[in-house]
């Protein structure tokens, strides 16, 4: 008789575990970065290693930390770093470099204790890192458009106002005359001796100012196409395609501003504070946030202010602060008449209301007596 044999059964197979949650601080370099990567449940450090700053290779090397939590810091090259982690499936941080003083003035400061100290800030309280949200790839290439005709202004105007030091030193005055003419008219006052010098600084300002004009012509084209709102901001006294379009980029949503007068503080254009006890110095201003568009800003401030400013609430306030003061309150007033600028612009692009330039004022200005 055949013996009956059993089968035994094959040992269950044990489920399957989700890796271990871990926190990774990622300090960017320029060619290479330095990741620390912690336990999430004990603080542990689980490995340390350097990555190369390639998209492609970024993401090569972060795909197996899907779900995983990273913090970096804010700088030249976390908005594509950012994108490229948050690509692969982790949660991306960016902190916000000017408020870690624990990184910035550690007295032990290197590449790779400070990738350990953001994945510790980072497992412990993300409030600590006072997180920043980058703008998006089409915000920043269009604010990149800005800051080219910027670069190509300033560059121009330095160039300028060589020229005219040159024939200046020579004896030579350049009529005043505005900046996009000065090629045509400096090249009739040129001497014979410093033709060799000047001349093609001449036809330099003469590229520099075709350059400006077709960078002009694509921020009206943004201005009216892509950002319309721009063109509600435009109705405020001071504020041009330009300043109203790098408004709009660097603000991206006023929804994310509870109130408008927080957009000084997001600006820089308050001052800062540094109370203790019975202590309470006034400071300066703490030049916070984007400071192209604060000096754009400051810039539509000064005209507002300045001679050829109309009479609007604006202009009522600067000169009330700068009234029996010198030089020091001026520059105060121009910097309060901006603060207020960005409020107004965020308070009628969330509200969408007409500008009122007199708003608040309900007696015209009176007129300066004739001079005796």
């Amino acid at each position: 008789m055949r013996k009956r044999t059993t089968l035994t059964p094959p040992p269950p197979v044990p489920p399957k575990t989700a890796p271990p949650a871990r926190v990774l601080g990622i300090d960017l370099g320029d060619r290479t970065s330095d990741v620390c990567v912690l336990s999430e449940a004990s603080g542990e450090v689980l490995e340390r290693f350097k990555v190369e700053m390639s998209p492609g290779t970024i993401e090569a090397t972060f795909l197996s930390y899907r779900g995983s939590k990273a913090a970096i810091e804010a700088g030249a090259q976390s908005p594509w770093v950012s994108r490229s982690l948050a690509k692969v499936g982790l949660s991306v941080v960016v902190a916000n470099a000017n408020q870690l003083a624990l990184i910035t003035q550690n007295k032990r400061k290197t590449d790779r204790v400070d990738a350990e100290l953001l994945a510790r800030l980072l497992r412990s309280d993300v409030s600590l890192l006072r997180p920043i949200e980058h703008r998006s790839e089409q915000h920043q290439a269009h604010l990149e458009l800005l800051r080219a005709r910027d670069a190509a202004v300033r560059s121009r105007t330095l160039q300028i106002n060589h020229v005219r030091g040159a024939l200046k030193a020579a004896g030579v005055r350049v009529p005043s005359c505005d900046a996009g003419a000065f090629h045509r008219i400096a090249t009739d006052y040129l001497p014979t001796l410093l033709v060799p010098a000047l001349r093609p600084m001449v036809r330099s300002i003469k590229a520099l100012t075709a350059m400006i004009r077709r960078y002009d012509r694509e921020v009206d084209r943004l201005g009216k196409g892509v950002y319309p709102e721009t063109n509600l901001l435009r109705e405020v006294v001071g504020v041009g395609p330009v300043t109203s379009l790098a408004y709009v980029l660097v603000i991206a949503n006023p929804k994310r501003f509870r109130k408008s007068r927080l957009v000084g503080a997001y600006l820089g254009l308050v001052p800062g504070s540094s109370q203790s006890g019975e202590s309470n110095p006034q400071k300066r201003i703490t030049k916070a946030g984007n400071a192209y568009l604060r000096r754009l800003l400051v810039q539509a401030a000064q005209y507002i202010t300045g001679p050829f400013g109309p009479d609007c609430t604006l202009r009522r306030l600067g000169a009330r602060l700068a009234v029996n003061g010198g030089s020091r309150a001026k520059k105060r007033a121009v910097v309060a008449v901006a603060r207020h600028l960005a409020v107004t612009l965020h308070r009628i692009w969330s509200t969408g209301e007409v500008y009122d330039p007199m708003r608040g004022i309900s007696q015209p200005e009176p007129a300066e007596p004739p001079a005796c």
